[in-house]
């Protein structure tokens, strides 16, 4: 062994040497002599944790210091551990690769595999419990193999080659474009698929990795180094951050901040990563408790971000903090963040989110990326210190810093439509964040006040228990309207082409959550630009005396609003009854939700027969109403105003008052069947494939855009 003659050179012979000699300082390292190895193995063998008294008798022996043979033994054991850790790694990878052939053995068999009622080979070549199984069971071995090897690694001082990550397996999309239906018409054949493959509403199931007061400890440190750095992102000005030259955004400057915080690598290893830096404050109408409640819990967070988050989960709670307080709370979470585009791939997290008080009135919410098998992503993204300062004000309103830092990896190219909205850092940046957190504060202030915010033009809303009733029906169809067109790992959307360069996306899901309709739901998306600025689309699609001009459904027919509920200062922000005129369906209205905030905007609506508005309106419980909603999403396109004099509100400022263009999402949703075996036909894709498009010509057409 080498390390004890490191460690007790200088004691080797037993006398003292002149560390200013270059001709001893030479000698100090050397190897034992055969003689001194074979005593020590021996000894090991019997007493690998020797005491003073045996290290001394064998100092006495072999003419070694103490300090050598207790280095010899300590090193003698850590090379064990690192041989056992070495053959348990090598066991792990065998399995792992066994279990790889085994997947690919069973991907190529189901190719082979014929429906037995039609003949035909099946839709999709892999079945979607299969692969979530293969999918849970790869992540668990990946796991230990990486917690082995992880361990090794500490012990010999070296990192352990590993396996290279093992990629998901592929869920090859229905091939639905138009040119494989052979020409036929809406009397066609059922695409025959499976309607048991494919995934329903609810959530992934998320299993705890089992997390062990070792990882705990070293997922505290982490949260710890990354609330040290949030705080000087959140308070630091140059230099670290910057006023961007073109429009006054906080711009985080990347040697600056390496140098301040410098990093070993990149955690992605990639030097073409992109990353996305921003910092925006503002008030909000809340007060500090509340909004770190709402913080710390999944659930809330989910509510309060509908257009942002479309999953959030708590893993495992690591500390729950003092009592009665969430600081020093910390937490391992699931969140997957989407824009409202079925073009966009939502982004895929594992965090830490760590709470802290800083003082009275004064909070930190710090979340930072931690890795874990079990959520691989297919859109590579790492959490730097990313998080929030709150401080309270007076009158229960607080000042919000938002900082958002993240490292990207796309695997596929960016879509052409939100290239600069995206890599601008506007997308998923911290404006939209706290532009988004500021009108959801607002929508809760105006649900706790009665009367005022409230324009009963026909007498229906008689107590502010029923104005509550419909703001949570709102909420409720705005979050269906949002999951709807999500990318999120449970949807598996598919193209029909002909529209245009987009073409229209659409998916299949089962519906068994209460408050929405049981059966099967065909849902259809599509998005395109229009030269028009986002405030005047959004007002064009929110006035009801412009809806005939869109709207297919309404055959032409003028509308009436004959409630209408602010839920914020914009006028644009509001819930509203609408009843079409000329129509046999007297019973049927029109409850529609409108949102607008600095970053976008949405209108949603859905179809509710009078019956259940009427529950509503009385303040009885909304939660089993059935809904599915429709409606659009608007967002700036990602150029800049060039000045053209297009009108924009004073209110609204922002990425929507700095575009020149729109983004719009037309989303449709149709019950297919309310039976649960029941098949999509050629009949309902050509009916939702036909809606978008005319809906779409219509758009262009009243904006006075056809050529977009």
């Amino acid at each position: 062994m080498e390390y004890g003659s490191a460690g007790g050179g200088s004691g080797g012979g037993g006398g003292d040497h002149d560390s200013s000699d270059p001709q001893r300082r030479k000698k100090r390292y050397h190897r034992h002599t055969a003689h001194q190895i074979q005593k020590l193995e021996s000894m090991f063998k019997e007493y690998p944790h020797p005491d003073e008294k045996q290290r001394l008798q064998l100092s006495r022996e072999l003419g070694l210091a103490p300090r050598q043979i207790k280095f010899w033994f300590q090193n003698r054991r850590t090379q064990m551990k690192a041989q056992h850790e070495r053959a348990d790694n090598s066991t792990l990878r065998a399995e792992n690769d066994k279990i790889r052939c085994e997947n690919i053995a069973i991907r190529e068999a189901l190719k082979n595999i014929i429906c037995p009622s039609c003949g035909a080979p099946p839709v999709a070549e892999d079945s979607y419990f299969d692969e979530q199984k293969l999918r849970i069971e790869n992540a668990q071995l990946k796991e230990e193999l990486d917690r082995v090897s992880s361990i090794a690694a500490k012990y010999i001082g070296r990192p352990i080659s590993q396996l290279p990550p093992v990629q998901p397996v592929h869920i090859s999309s229905l091939d639905l474009s138009m040119g494989n239906f052979g020409g036929q018409g809406l009397g066609g054949p059922s695409l025959d698929i499976d309607l048991d493959l494919i995934p329903t509403n609810s959530n992934l199931a998320f299993q705890p990795p089992g997390i062990s007061d070792m990882d705990k400890s070293f997922m505290t440190d982490v949260a710890a180094n990354a609330m040290e750095e949030l705080l000087r992102l959140l308070q630091t000005n140059e230099p670290l951050w910057m006023k961007s030259s073109t429009d006054g955004r906080d711009v985080l400057n990347l040697d600056s901040h390496q140098r301040i915080f410098p990093r070993a690598m990149s955690h992605l290893k990639n030097p073409n990563v992109r990353i996305e830096s921003s910092r925006d404050s503002g008030v909000v109408i809340m007060n500090g408790v509340a909004l770190v409640d709402m913080f710390m819990d999944s659930n809330k967070w989910v509510e309060s971000f509908p257009t942002i988050v479309s999953v959030a989960k708590t893993i495992e709670v690591i500390s729950s903090g003092m009592l009665g307080s969430h600081s020093g709370s910390l937490q391992l979470m699931y969140e997957e963040l989407q824009v409202l585009s079925p073009l966009v791939p939502s982004r895929e997290f594992c965090i830490l989110r760590y709470c802290q008080q800083i003082e009275q009135g004064l909070w930190a919410i710090v979340s930072v990326s931690y890795d874990i098998p079990q959520f691989a992503s297919q859109f590579r993204c790492h959490r730097l210190p990313s998080g929030c300062l709150i401080q309270d004000m007076p009158n229960g309103y607080s000042k919000v810093t938002w900082v958002e830092h993240v490292e990207i990896e796309d695997k596929a190219p960016t879509h052409q439509l939100y290239r600069d909205l995206i890599h601008s850092g506007m997308a998923f940046g911290a404006e939209r964040w706290l532009a988004t957190l500021q009108r959801m504060c607002e929508r809760v202030a105006c649900q706790m006040v009665s009367g005022s915010s409230t324009r009963d033009l026909g007498g229906i809303i008689p107590s502010p228990e029923g104005k509550r009733s419909m703001m949570k029906l709102g909420q409720r169809m705005v979050s269906s309207f949002c999951s709807s067109i999500s990318t999120s790992t449970s949807h598996r959307w598919s193209t029909l082409s002909g529209l245009h360069d987009a073409g229209v996306r659409i998916t299949l899901h089962k519906n068994t959550d209460p408050g929405q309709p049981n059966g099967v739901v065909l849902s259809a998306a599509t998005t395109f630009s229009l030269p028009v600025s986002p405030q005047n689309v959004f007002n064009f699609f929110k006035d009801e005396k412009t809806r005939p001009q869109w709207d297919v459904l309404s055959s032409g027919n003028a509308v009436q609003e004959v409630a209408h509920i602010a839920n914020g200062s914009h006028p644009g922000n509001c819930i509203s009854v609408l009843r079409a005129y000329n129509t046999s369906q007297n019973n049927m209205l029109i409850l529609q939700e409108s949102c607008i905030d600095s970053s976008g905007s949405l209108v949603v609506y859905c179809p509710v027969d009078l019956p259940a508005i009427n529950i509503a309106m009385s303040g009885e419980d909304p939660s089993y109403i059935p809904l599915l909603p429709s409606g659009f999403t608007i967002s700036p396109d990602g150029y800049p105003d060039q000045g053209d004099g297009a009108s924009t509100s004073s209110n609204t400022q922002g990425s929507m008052a700095r575009s020149s263009g729109s983004l719009i999402t037309v989303a449709f949703q149709i019950l297919v069947s309310s039976l649960p075996s029941a098949k999509l036909n050629l009949e309902s894709v050509n009916t939702v494939n036909s809606l978008i498009g005319t809906t779409v010509q219509q758009i262009k057409a009243a904006l006075s855009c056809p050529g977009s």
